[in-house]
């Protein structure tokens, strides 16, 4: 393993972890036993990569992320700050596979916003966009766009709520509109047709009765 290429002096590489020269890796990031990270990566700071976990050249992952042991981070995935992946979840990058047929001219781009959590052994599939804060149950099979605060589970994936920024579900409707405060910190949230977010506003009172 060479450490000399662009890892920050204060990134931690385990010995037994490879990091192709040309790979960024941010200050304070981790990389546990085994992990590979090949030489196009672009990591931020503070993260961290658990056991046998492989990160792709065409690859961005922002800061503070936790990807958690036998994640496997493909050609064409990018992961915005503060995502939390769980263990053995998937990412595919080619929407139609065949051992026969070389198809890296097709890859569909993922994107993971701000804040998500996806749950251990869920699968994305390749072409969509996690929204910020959503929360991916373990085991679920996500093949469509997921909108921000979402909640999701199943195969294939629906929704069954909302979740808050601290992993709170709240008391929502997943269609239609209304409001409701996280049950740990007090924010709230506000549903208007079928997308939810974060209200800088208290909750309305109800009108008591005359």
């Amino acid at each position: 393993m060479r450490r000399e290429t662009l890892a920050s002096a204060d990134a931690h590489i385990h010995p037994s972890a490879i990091v192709d020269p040309g790979a960024t890796l941010g200050p304070g990031t981790h990389v546990w036993h085994f992990a590979h990270v090949c030489a196009g990566a672009r990591i931020g700071s503070a993260c961290s990569l658990g056991q046998n976990v492989f990160i792709g050249n065409d690859v961005m992952i922002g800061n503070r992320v936790k990807i958690q042991n036998n994640v496997s981070v493909y050609d064409a995935v990018t992961i915005e700050d503060e995502v939390f992946c769980g263990p053995s979840m998937v990412f595919t990058n080619v929407y139609n596979p065949r051992a026969a047929l070389v198809r890296k001219d097709q890859y569909r781009r993922t994107l993971v916003q701000r804040g998500a959590t996806i749950g251990a052994n869920a699968t994305i599939v390749c072409g969509i966009t996690v929204g910020q804060h959503a929360f991916i149950a373990a085991g679920a099979v996500v093949t469509r766009d997921v909108p921000p605060f979402a909640l999701m589970a199943g195969v294939p994936a629906r929704q069954s709520g909302w979740m808050s920024r601290h992993g709170e579900r709240l008391r929502l409707p997943v269609l239609g509109s209304g409001q409701a405060e996280c049950p740990h910190t007090g924010d709230v949230y506000v549903v208007t047709n079928g997308r939810c977010s974060l209200s800088a506003t208290p909750p309305v009172s109800p009108t008591p009765p005359a």
